[in-house]
């Protein structure tokens, strides 16, 4: 079962009129900007706002926590519920500690967004195959260069490519609208990397039931 700072399945629990649609916010990192926006407006949420924390900060895991809080600091009273857009995503379990002090305040399911979008069984498939898999979404397909490369030095060092990748064996890439673009681009970046090519199209997985139930519950 999910803890209750997550994301689960809580249909048939209850309902409350309301004589408005509820405010909601999702909070999200900025590597989900694109998908959220769109299953929001595929499903035409007009009560649902979103807002975004840089996607850097998953270079430097510490700081989301002390982000999120600033944010639901300044924020939350403005809302009825809040969906924090991110796994633990690296945070070792600070994120939850967070939303325990927080009412009607939850996150998405799981360690990260890989885990998210592939679903948690498939994604334990893909780990338990390969251990040594580094992965990408589109979000990190199309900035591979500025996100991945650049960040780490590699386009000053490339000699540095096998001491941060030498124990990686494939690339796994995980996408979300499938197109021939972002293939080769992914597939490139492999290549780059020296590693193994795999092309997985998933969708957006739990991210879409994890917004589909935030929306949807309590009923109204």
């Amino acid at each position: 079962m999910a803890p209750r700072h997550q994301v689960s399945d809580r249909a048939g629990s209850g309902t409350r009129e309301r004589s408005r649609p509820p405010r909601l916010l999702v909070l999200a990192c900025g590597a989900l900007a694109s998908e959220i926006l769109y299953f929001i407006r595929l499903n035409g949420w007009d009560h649902v706002s979103l807002a975004c924390l840089p996607a850097r900060l998953h270079n430097t895991p510490d700081r989301i926590v002390p982000e999120l809080e600033a944010r639901l600091q300044a924020d939350a009273a403005q809302y009825d519920r809040i969906l924090i857009g991110y796994a633990d995503c690296g945070t070792g379990g600070h994120l939850d500690t967070l939303l325990e002090r927080w009412e009607n305040v939850e996150r998405l399911p799981g360690a990260h967004c890989y885990q998210f979008y592939a679903t948690r069984p498939v994604f334990h498939d893909l780990h338990e195959a390969e251990l040594g898999t580094f992965y990408l979404t589109d979000f990190l397909t199309r900035h591979f260069d500025r996100l991945v490369w650049q960040s780490l030095g590699l386009d000053r060092h490339p000699q540095l490519r096998d001491m941060y990748f030498g124990n990686y064996r494939k690339l796994v890439y995980l996408s979300q609208f499938d197109g021939p673009e972002l293939r080769a681009k992914a597939e490139e970046a492999a290549r780059m990397l020296g590693l193994e090519y795999h092309h997985k199209q998933v969708g957006l997985g739990e991210l879409a039931t994890g917004l589909e139930t935030f929306v949807s519950w309590p009923a109204a």
